[in-house]
C-alpha cells in the first residue's frame, strides 16, 4: 500500500494517520511492531510461534514486556513459594522474553553473534563420561550407539 511502511501494510491509511498523530491505539498492541524486536535479524522474526501476549493457565499475562501480572507468583513470593510453580512452556513466550534485553542476546538476535563460552555457559558439546568418548577412552573398547 503506497504511503504506509511495509511493516504496517495491514493497517488502513486512516489508522496509520491517527496513530501517527497519537489519536489512536491502532498500532499500540500490534505484536508485529514490537520495539524490542525492531532490529532483530529476519531469521529470529519468523516461525517461532504466536507473537502476541497470552494468558497462561494461572491467569498470568506472558509476553507483554511488563512482567507484572497481579496473579504472578512473583508478586506473592514468600519463603514457602516453590519456584517450580513458574516452570514449563506456559511461562515462556516464544518471542517476548526479558532475556532479549541482555547484551549477549541482543548481539545474537540483532547481529548474529553467538555468545562466547564462559564459566557460566552451558557447553554445546557432550560432557558425558570420558571413557565413552572414543578419542579418550580405551582403544580396545568398541563404542556403539544403540
Amino acid at each position: 500500500m503506497p504511503g504506509v511502511p511495509r511493516d504496517n501494510c495491514h493497517a488502513s491509511p486512516a489508522a496509520a494517520e491517527e496513530a501517527a498523530a497519537g489519536k489512536s491505539s491502532a498500532f499500540k498492541d500490534d505484536p508485529e511492531l514490537d520495539p524490542y524486536e525492531i532490529d532483530f535479524l529476519p531469521d529470529y522474526r519468523m516461525n517461532r510461534g504466536p507473537r502476541g501476549p497470552f494468558l497462561n493457565s494461572q491467569g498470568v499475562v506472558i509476553g507483554d514486556h511488563d512482567y507484572d501480572s497481579p496473579q504472578s507468583p512473583l508478586n506473592h513470593w514468600s519463603a514457602e513459594t516453590d519456584p517450580a510453580v513458574m516452570s514449563g512452556e506456559e511461562w515462556v513466550h516464544p518471542f517476548k522474553d526479558i532475556g532479549f534485553q541482555t547484551e549477549e542476546n541482543r548481539q545474537l538476535f540483532e547481529k548474529g553473534i553467538r555468545p562466547q563460552s564462559g564459566i557460566y555457559m552451558h557447553p554445546e558439546l557432550s560432557t558425558s563420561y570420558e571413557a565413552r568418548r572414543p578419542e579418550i577412552g580405551c582403544k580396545d573398547q568398541v563404542m556403539r550407539d544403540d
